[in-house]
Formats: structure tokens, sequence, C-alpha cells
């Protein structure tokens, strides 16, 4: 069946008149009934057309429908009295819309003498309308008339078009149409507010084909179900259903708060605002609820308006909100708390707060819902839904489901707010267990940063400069798997066993033989409490100044990049060592000579490596961020950071250690050869004295003499020759070391009164800033250190 074409329908008389009253549609059934053709008429006056003054009021200018009977001029002559009705169609471009006027020619038979409506009516338990073949009303109950405002027997043979221009009705026909083509019935769902009533309901329209006996489909038969209930019923549903994906979409309190707000704008409310309760320091409990005026800090808002200008608090600002206000009434009574516009509690705030409720009525604010927001006992604010668009006050299922969707955001509130809270105390951790500052050496200058991770929280980098004996220093950055205060602890555990490893001047491998131990003890002991096993990375440099020479290894840990002075950067060729933790593998040490103002850049993955790029495209990126330059090397750690981090942060965290070699000019230092005999002993004292001289040390001649006699004095009496004495100075420190093949290591102890010797060490301890000695792979070297006060 093809589709009906209104402007072919021959039963009704349609005819269009604009709004200055001139006709400008005439169809064939309006030419039926006055006999004029369409010629003769279109473009005349419409009151021509009417037999003498109206005998009803015809509509006034603000008016969109109309119904009545008019009395009307034939072609003959004749006056033909008729039942008409008129709606305003939609205007197609400026100023009122055109008037549809119709009257059906046939109405068809009485109700309940057609059958075809009688079996309609008799089984459809809600407001229904019959229409035929032609799309013509053939009847509607009380049900439907009282739903489209007409009496039964006006629309009986009319259009469902002809009773309204409202795009529901034209899709309703369109829908007819499709049903009556292809005999499937057909849902409708759609709103609109029905004559008399306040607000716009929710319907549901059953579209079904009419047949006879042989299956024809005859007409179409809709019967509207108001399910503005369900309707409710489902859209709170899925609120709370987006609530719980949206919401606590991340550990941060505003964006949770934020997203509050984002949720129930429009669905709940046109303005919403989230007041917490003010925190001494991020992450702490909030605190209590004073006596009023409560003090709430405006955290997130949204509003059906862009730019929420309703919004008087911007977020971040402190409110003291009066005890008439509802924000205090809510949070002492630790319930929901409706206010309407005009009542009692409102007049009271109105009284208290009169600015904050001049801007609500501004915006016609007629109804505020406040709920606590309260997590695990503990309340944290307030949140505000406000109505001024929507015309209806918040129902009690609004309330229920304000405060479900707000309970499940406080508890969102509160995880974030803890999460913050052990964030910061994990990043204080962090911070106290790295160097506060990078202790100054005379081997190297060095500038470093560290960044926690931006979402997945601390973890467990750091980095260390340690000064050694001899002028040397160590250089160490590591990299505990995991996050969190456990992964901080570790840090500083390994970070306290480098430095005393260091002080006992290991080689790099043998260190780090020792720290991988250490490692699989500690992951030993958390796995009896269920912690989890404990893996870290680390690599370990050693740099001499003197002879301009760093041994590193490293333990699964990336390997450095080094800049020289006179080329491109490149990364250094380390042997690959297990991560700390596996235990029983070996590590190789590597030794390269560096020249004077080579760069070293120690690093973690995270700043290398991101979900965006792999290691080796990070690395690339770190080598033409050095090659740039590195004149300061802390601009050249910030354009590194720049460089290779993401605006928002690293997903991991991020150690960096810059290191510029230095090398001590050969004549800062000064060596000896001993024969192991102690009359010789004075003549090296001799030496030693006339090279202080030299270097303008004359203060430091006594002490440095006395040390010298004993240290050498000792390695003839109980070491092994070869014997050699080094002086070493920067201008600041003076260094005394006396080396032998002996590997046995001296001991300090208090000599007794009567003993005639072991005050050798004392003596030395008590004159110097340090002592201590290293093993090398030819023996031992005991090393001493004065403090210079000037170069001279």
């Amino acid at each position: 069946m093809s589709p009906v074409n209104p402007s072919d329908d021959a039963a009704t008389a349609r005819v269009l008149v604009d709004s200055s009253g001139t006709l400008r549609e005439w169809n064939e059934g309006a030419r039926r009934l006055l006999g004029h053709p369409a010629a003769a008429v279109v473009g005349r006056p419409a009151a021509a057309l009417l037999a003498g003054a109206a005998t009803e009021r015809l509509p006034g200018p603000g008016e969109r429908h109309w119904q009545g009977t008019l009395a009307l001029r034939h072609r003959d002559g004749h006056t033909v009295r008729v039942r008409a009705l008129a709606h305003r169609r939609p205007p197609t471009g400026g100023g009122p819309g055109p008037w549809l006027v119709v009257t059906p020619l046939e109405r068809g038979p009485e109700q309940l003498d057609d059958p075809l409506v009688r079996a309609a009516l008799t089984q459809s338990p809600c407001a229904t309308l019959i229409v035929d073949d032609q799309l013509r009303l053939r009847g509607v109950n009380d049900a439907m008339a009282d739903l489209v405002g007409l009496p039964p027997d006006l629309v009986r043979g009319l259009r469902p078009t002809d009773l309204g221009s409202r795009p529901q009705t034209v899709e309703l026909e369109a829908h007819m149409t499709r049903v009556l083509a292809t005999g499937h019935r057909y849902d409708m769902h759609t709103h609109f507010k029905a004559p008399g009533e306040s607000r716009a309901h929710a319907w549901l329209a059953r579209i079904a084909p009419l047949t006879d006996a042989n299956g024809r489909v005859r007409g179409v038969c809709v019967s509207a179900h108001d399910f503005t209930e369900q309707h409710l019923a489902r859209e709170r549903l899925q609120l709370v259903n987006e609530a719980s994906v949206r919401i606590g979409s991340t550990l941060d309190v505003t964006r949770t708060a934020q997203e509050l707000a984002d949720v129930c704008v429009p669905t709940l409310a046109d303005f919403v605002s989230v007041e917490l309760l003010d925190q001494q320091e991020p992450g702490a409990d909030p605190a209590p609820a004073s006596a009023p005026p409560v003090a709430l800090r405006r955290t997130a808002h949204q509003s059906v308006n862009p730019g929420c200008p309703e919004a008087l608090t911007e977020p971040g600002h402190l409110h003291h909100f009066p005890a008439a206000s509802p924000q205090a009434e809510c949070l002492a009574a630790g319930h929901a708390i409706v206010t309407e516009v005009p009542s009692a509690p409102f007049e009271r705030w109105r009284e208290e707060d009169p600015q904050r409720v001049r801007r609500f009525m501004e915006y016609g604010v007629h109804s505020m819902l406040c709920v606590p927001l309260q997590a695990r006992g503990t309340t944290l604010g307030v949140a505000v839904f406000s109505r001024f668009r929507r015309p209806f006050a918040f129902t009690h299922d609004d309330v229920l489901l304000a405060e479900e969707v707000s309970a499940r955001a406080a508890v969102c509130v509160d995880n974030a707010r803890r999460y913050s809270r052990e964030r910061e105390t994990t990043l204080a951790l962090q911070r106290s267990l790295l160097p506060r500052r990078l202790p100054p050496t005379a081997a190297v200058q060095a500038a470093s940063r560290y960044l926690p991770a931006a979402r997945s929280g601390v973890g467990g980098d750091w980095f260390d400069v340690v000064p050694l004996s001899g002028m040397r220093v160590a250089m160490v950055v590591g990299d505990v798997v995991g996050h969190g205060i456990q992964a901080s602890a570790t840090m500083g555990r390994l970070r306290t066993a480098v430095r005393t490893l260091a002080d006992i001047d290991l080689t790099p491998d043998e260190l780090l033989t020792h720290l991988d131990d250490l490692v699989v003890r500690l992951s030993d002991e958390s796995g009896d409490d269920g912690a989890g096993e404990v893996g870290a990375t680390c690599l370990y440099a050693v740099y001499d100044p003197v002879s301009r020479r760093c041994a590193m290894a490293r333990a699964g840990h990336p390997p450095p990049v080094l800049l020289p002075p006179d080329g491109p950067p490149r990364t250094v060729e380390l042997p690959s060592g297990p991560p700390l933790g596996v235990g029983g593998l070996p590590f190789e040490s590597t030794e390269l000579e560096l020249a004077e103002g080579s760069v070293l850049a120690f690093f973690t993955d995270g700043l290398v490596e991101s979900r965006e790029r792999d290691a080796d495209a990070g690395r690339a990126l770190l080598v033409e961020a050095l090659a740039v330059g590195t004149d300061s090397l802390d601009a050249a750690c910030d354009r590194v950071m720049d460089t290779l981090l993401p605006t928002g942060g690293a997903a991991d965290d991020v150690a960096l250690l810059l290191a510029r070699t230095r090398g001590l000019p050969p004549d800062r230092v000064a060596a000896w050869d001993i024969p192991a005999d102690p009359a010789l002993v004075a003549p090296v004292r001799k030496q030693a004295v006339d090279q202080l001289a030299a270097w303008r040390l004359t203060e430091a001649s006594f002490t440095a003499e006395l040390v010298v006699s004993e240290l050498v004095t000792n390695a003839i009496r109980y070491g092994a020759p070869p014997i050699r004495l080094r002086l070493i100075h920067d201008g600041t420190i003076l260094i005394c070391e006396v080396s032998d093949s002996s590997h046995t290591a001296p001991h300090l102890r208090r000599a007794r009164t009567w003993d005639e010797g072991g005050r050798g060490l004392l003596l030395v301890a008590q004159l110097t800033q340090r002592w201590g000695s290293r093993h090398t792979t030819e023996g031992k070297t005991i090393w001493a250190e004065l403090g210079l006060l000037d170069e001279g």
C-alpha cells in the first residue's frame, strides 16, 4: 500500500490561511464542500467565503488552536454550515505560521454502529484511536479524547495531523503509514504535555494493524500508555549506573567531585555544586563541622548554562554558610534537606545570607536539595542540587537518587583523600631518604632531579653521590620495584647499604654482589608476612680525578649516557648484570678513561620508557637533549625533563643525575716509594714538609708531619713492601695515603697507661678529619684527611 498524501484526500476539506487572512492552499475536499475550484479562491481573502458575520469568536493573535461552527458561502449561493477545526502550523520563515482549517466530509458511521470501532474500543484498556486505510480517524474513546483535548464527534473523519502540528503527531502519522504498508506493529516512544497538564509525560504508543476476515489491512489501532514512572525509574537506574562508571575514575579529590557534578547535570538538577569541609593539609581528615557559620570550600560545580554563571563562589574558594543555610542545616542534621522557594526555611536563609540568595533568585532557583557527603563515619562535605530550568521541585524519589549517587561519590572522595594522604606521606618519606643536596666534591660537579609518578604513586627510585677516599667519588642510581611506602622504605635501606659498602671502598662489582645478597634477604623477610618479593636495579660508578678513570657496573639498570667534551653523546657499553634479588649470578665492572669535562647521565627507566615510546626511542631523545649543550647542569636537567616527560607527568618515578668530571692537576699530587727501613722515616718526613712548603701549606706542616710519620712507621713495621706515600690536595683538603702490599687491616685501639706503643692510629684519628683504609688488588692503603683553612 502506497503512503497516503493529505493533499490528495478528497474526504476532508483542508485549506491553509496565512497570517494576513489570505487563502494559500485549497484541496479537492474543499472544492467538494463549497464548489469553488482552487484557482478561483487561492490568493483571495478567506473572509470572502463567510456567509455573513461569524457567529463564534475567531482565534486571537496569540492562540494556536480553535474549533467552532462556520457559515460558508457555496459557489451556487447557498449557505453551508460546517464544524471546523483549526490550528497554527509551524512558520516556514519569519513571522507567525499559517492556519490549517479542516473539516471532514465523510465522518463515517457512528462508533457504536461500526464493528471495527466497536471491537477496538472494547478490547483497548487505555486511550485508543482508530484510523482507516486513508488515515482518517474513525473513532476515539473517551480516554483518547481527553488526551487530545477534543470531543470525539469533532475529530472523526480527520487525519491525526489535522488535530495539531506537534512533531510527535507528524511522527505518529508517519509510523501509521508504515504499519498500513507493512502490516507489522510498531511501538513509538515520545514525550509531550497533554492539555491541562503541568508537565510532560512519557508515552508509549502501540501502533497495530486492524485486518478483516481475509487478512487485508483495513486500518490502524493506536493505544497510548503513560509510562512516565517506568521511564523515570529507568532514568534513575541509568544515572546510578553512569555514576558508578564515571565517578572515581581517578584518585584525585577535585576530579572526583567534578565527576559527581557532571553526572547529575542535567539528569537530576540544573546546577550542582560540591562543597567540602576544609582540610588542614592535603589528604588529611577534614576538620569537623564547627558551630555556624560553617566553612566549606567549593571543590567543583556544573550547570546547564555554559560557564556556570549562577555560581557565586569559584572552585577552590572558601565560603562561610550561616546557620539557616540549607548547607549548614544539612550538615547539622546529617541527612538530606529539600528547600523550596518560597518557604519558611528559605526566608530565614534569605535574612542571614542575602547576597547568595539574591544570586539564586536571579536565575529562578525554586528548589534546592542538600545531601551530606559521608563515608566510613566521616562527614566530608555537602553536595547541593538546584533546579531552575525544570519547573518541578525535588520529589522523594529524587532525594533517594541523590543520596545514592552522593554516597557513591563520597566513598570515592574518601578514597582519593586517603590516597592523597598516603601519597603525601610516601613522598615525604621518599624525599627525606633522598639526598637533600648533593655534596660538593673535587671530582665531579653534579645536578639531579627527582619526579614522583603522576598516577601510580611514589616509587623507589633513588640517586646519590658519595665522596670516597683519595678525592674519588661514587655515583649511584637505583630503582626499587613497586610503589608506595614499602618501595620507599626499601629504597632507604638500599641507599644506606650502598653508602656503608661504599665507605669500605668496594669495587663496583663487589658492591653490587653484597647489595644483591641484601635484597635476597629482604625478599625472604618480606615473603614471610605476605608483602611479596623485593626487587631492584642499580648502577654504581666510582670516578678517580687523579687518574681520570671511572669504574662502573650495573644490575639490570639502564646504562649511562656519556657526553665527551669534544664529541657527540653516546651510550656507555656496559655489561648488563641481573637485577638485584636474583641471587647467585656475577656482576662485571667496566673501566674507562674520561676526559676532563665529560658529562655522565645516570637515570632510571621512567625517564626513557613510556606507553607512547620504547626505551630505545626515549634514549635517543635523551641523547638529543644532552647534545644541545651542558654549560649549566641544572639547565640541562630541566631540558631533559621537559623533552622526555609528558605535560601531565610521568607514569613512573623518574630520577636523573648529571655529573661533569673534573681532573686533579698533576702538581696537586706528590708520591714517593719508601724503602722498608725505619731509619728513613725522618727523611720521608722532611720530603713531605718540603712538598707542603712548595704548595704553600706550611700551616698544615706540623700535623701532616706527625700523620706521615705514624702512617709510614706502621707500614714499615707491620706491612710489606713495596711501600708508597702519596700526598693529594685540592685547596680545601690534604690527603695523606700510605700503601703497602699487605692485606692486614689496621685496628684502632686505646693504649693503656703502661703501654709503650699503640697510640699511633689513635693520634692520627684525633689529628685528622677522617681516616680509614681500603683494600686494593695489590694490598691496602691507609689514608687520612686534613682540613685546610686556606690554600696559601
